[in-house]
């Protein structure tokens, strides 16, 4: 198991095979993907594949989805990270995609964010990102909450399968301004007091 970064509440690891029955409840909670296109996953063969992905752009990209782990509990929260995207999404293709997606009951704690911020941390400082994208459906309030506390600026709106999508970004020399060219890591023990405001958040 690697452990990729902590926050004061979360250990932030890579995913592994033995949390199919975590992300199997993920994923298939029709709730959680009622701005994600309604694309559950049903099976645990699903889910492994899935995760061999993930597992791929560890190798191929050093970057990908990552477990969050609630450090008092052990239990597994969701997934945060950097996608690297090659697909053709809103005219661009490989660039590095901020994401999150929480189990229900874990929603409205602050923890999307957190894990956003981190994950940003690791992709401008270890990394050297010269940027990050990310995309939300133009209706899921949460998720947008998320990005533009983070740093993230709305670009415009576009149509991914018919629906209407945000499309922010944030570069190295923002994300600097916004963190007061201090690394990431010296602010992120202070999230859990000031980022419970985030709501259905997932993306």
């Amino acid at each position: 198991m690697k452990v990729i970064t902590e926050t004061k509440r979360l250990i932030i690891r890579e995913i592994q095979v033995t949390d199919v029955n975590e992300m199997l409840e993920l994923h298939s909670d029709p709730e959680v993907h009622i701005f994600l296109g309604n694309k559950t996953m049903t099976t645990k063969k699903q889910i492994i594949e899935a995760i061999d992905f993930i597992n791929q752009q560890y190798s191929e990209f050093g970057v990908g989805r990552w477990a969050m782990i609630n450090k008092k509990t052990n239990e597994f929260i969701g997934w945060t990270g950097l996608e690297f995207v090659t697909k053709e999404t809103n005219n661009h293709r490989n660039y590095f995609d901020l994401g999150y997606r929480l189990l229900k009951r874990f929603w409205g704690q602050g923890f999307a964010t957190e894990s956003a911020f981190a994950s940003l941390n690791y992709g401008f400082h270890k990394l050297n990102l010269n940027e990050v994208y990310a995309i939300t459906d133009c209706n899921n309030q949460g998720s947008i909450n998320v990005l533009t506390k983070v740093g993230l600026k709305f670009i415009e709106t576009f149509k991914l399968e018919g629906i209407k999508h945000n499309w922010y970004k944030i570069d190295k020399y923002e994300y600097k301004i916004k963190n007061n060219a201090e690394p990431l890591t010296k602010n992120i023990v202070h999230l859990a007091d000031s980022a419970n405001n985030e709501g259905d958040s997932n993306k």
